[in-house]
């Protein structure tokens, strides 16, 4: 019997060296429990995705120099076999300026360390290209330089590496197995999407049985700007059954044992329900951005509505209600129930809140503007002076404090352009940027129903009921709502889902049964905002289509279906 680990580890892309303190604790913490093969994620030295860093010859001779120092460090660990994803370089140093060779021998790569040195490196076949993958900037296929399938004996085992996206095609397994690979062990940083974890395992599971081997499947867990893992690693049989499976959405290094015929058994945690997935993600989220780049804590404006209210919920559970606090700003629009609310809701977590009333500083805008606006009426541009205002202030409480101030626009919004540019646009993260108004609600709604302990020790629902019962409102004028001007968030929703997440054309929404009026003027708004989106701030994204590294449209385009 052969006892293994997959070490979930959370990377942070370029701390090189923090990366490999990880490895060597998982390492040795799997060594002590008797592992002789422990499988750590895809590009696991450097965090991923390590983007243009990899154009850097420094950059690549440092990791270089790290995997060395890795595998000596762990030289006293007898028995051990350590696979680390890691970017590897033949040849001569590439010349980022220059289209020469050397310049495309650059790859995606997974050493196995023992006894003090590198036994063999395996180098990525499949290279990703589409949704936030960009591998073929940057890397070679293994495959096109006559890089074969590395196969190596553990106790008797034969281990063949693979590498991700070569999990997803039959060519790269089959060529382990033909070597004589008799269990399959894949290293992987998948970014999570809502439904990835049951395609993933189901796809792996295929891929179990087209070949007739069992698999290992190590995956990252974390945040890296824009994208999260979710970890969840996990084991399959030949037949595909999951026989053991890691915790969701936190570091865990998953002990196996893998009987003589290559079939791993192991503990099994479950999948988490999809709201429970999508909180999960954004908490991660949020914790890592304000973690890995040093952010002290994060500042939030409430407004007495659903949006801010989930990114309060999700910023204290990232980071605790010590770390976070909350400026309402009311206008004279802003109804007494948002003031009631808001300080309801920052009591019962137990943040920070103050109040900065923007009425005077709104009147000296409107009185400095008069002779310029004089025989105009009053329109939007009065209403987004409020947003501009309360941008304003907070971004200066962000640089007095080294806050970051935290967006609460969500995806219904980005896509139509019901966001104000320098005003509730303005941060440094878009927490809930990739999360449609019906799933703000839906996340709302179960957070409520989750056991959570309130600042005044009781336990019960976070957000007031209120806020998710009212009609949403910007509050920027009399008598507002946000149905005004936009087609009801169910109808909205699922006409963003169609065209912008699934490609469907205007004529396939309208056949669906959608009225034409809506299609085309949600579809004209998604088009013309573009220009907002591009400025907009970075954020989680959670489905397998956000606005960001995977929605690459130009601004300036006659394009109409």
């Amino acid at each position: 019997m052969l006892k293994a680990a997959l070490a979930q580890i959370n990377a942070t892309v370029g701390d090189l060296a923090g990366n490999a303190r990880l490895l060597a604790t998982a390492a040795r913490q799997a060594h002590a429990q008797g592992a002789q093969l422990v499988l750590a994620p895809e590009l696991a030295l450097t965090g991923y995705p390590p983007e243009d860093l990899l154009l850097r010859p420094a950059f690549m001779q440092a990791c270089a120099d790290t995997l060395a120092t890795l595998a000596a460090e762990l030289a006293d660990c007898e028995g051990l076999h350590l696979v680390v994803g890691h970017p590897h370089q033949f040849g001569e140093r590439a010349d980022v300026r220059s289209k020469s060779h050397a310049v495309q021998r650059r790859f995606n790569a997974a050493s196995v360390l023992a006894g003090g040195c590198v036994l063999g490196t395996y180098c990525k076949r499949e290279l990703p290209n589409y949704q936030v993958f960009d591998e073929r900037r940057y890397f070679a296929s293994g495959r096109d330089h006559g890089l074969g399938p590395l196969v190596l004996d553990i106790d008797g085992l034969r281990i063949g590496l693979l590498i991700c996206e070569d999990a997803w095609f039959e060519e790269p397994a089959a060529a382990a197995v033909a070597a004589g690979a008799e269990l399959l062990c894949v290293l992987n940083a998948s970014p999570f999407h809502l439904d990835k974890a049951d395609e993933r395992e189901a796809r792996m599971a295929e891929r179990a049985r087209a070949v007739g081997r069992p698999l290992l499947y190590a995956h990252l867990v974390g945040g890296q700007d824009e994208v999260v893992f979710d970890g969840a690693s996990f084991a399959l049989s030949a037949s595909g059954v999951v026989t053991a499976r890691a915790a969701a959405f936190e570091p865990a290094l998953l002990m196996l044992d893998i009987g003589a015929d290559g079939t791993p058994q192991g503990d099994i945690a479950p999948v988490p329900e999809l709201e429970a997935q999508a909180w999960a993600a954004l908490v991660i989220g949020v914790r890592d951005y304000l973690g890995k780049n040093g952010f002290p804590g994060a500042i939030i404006g409430l407004s007495g509505g659903v949006d801010s209210a989930l990114v309060l919920a999700l910023a204290v559970d990232a980071i605790g209600a010590d770390k976070v606090r909350t400026v309402m700003m009311p206008s004279p629009y802003t109804a007494d129930i948002s003031w009631i609310d808001a300080r309801d809701m920052a009591e019962r977590l137990g943040v920070r809140y103050d109040e900065i009333a923007i009425e005077p500083m709104f009147e000296a805008f409107r009185g400095a503007l008069a002779p310029q606006f004089e025989g105009r009426a009053e329109d939007t541009t009065e209403e987004n002076l409020q947003a501009r205002i309360r941008g304003t202030l907070l971004m200066a409480l962000s640089n007095k404090l080294g806050h970051i101030v935290l967006t609460t626009g969500n995806k219904s919004e980005m896509a139509t352009g019901y966001c104000t540019l320098y005003g509730d646009m303005a941060g440094g993260f878009a927490v809930i940027k990739d999360v449609a108004k019906t799933l703000v609600y839906r996340l709302c709604e179960w957070k409520n129903r989750q056991p959570t302990r309130r600042a005044d020790g009781s336990v019960g629902p976070v957000i007031p009921e209120r806020i998710l019962t009212r009609a949403p409102s910007a509050e920027l004028r009399p008598n507002q709502t946000d149905q005004d001007s936009l087609p009801p968030y169910e109808v909205l929703d699922a006409i963003l889902a169609r065209y912008m997440e699934e490609d469907q054309g205007i004529e396939d929404i309208v056949a669906a049964g959608f009225a034409r009026a809506d299609v085309e003027r949600v579809t004209r708004l998604i088009k013309f905002n573009e220009y907002k989106r591009r400025q907009a701030p970075v954020g989680i994204r959670i489905t397998h289509r956000a606005f960001g590294r995977d929605w690459r449209y130009p601004i300036t385009s006659k394009f109409r279906a």
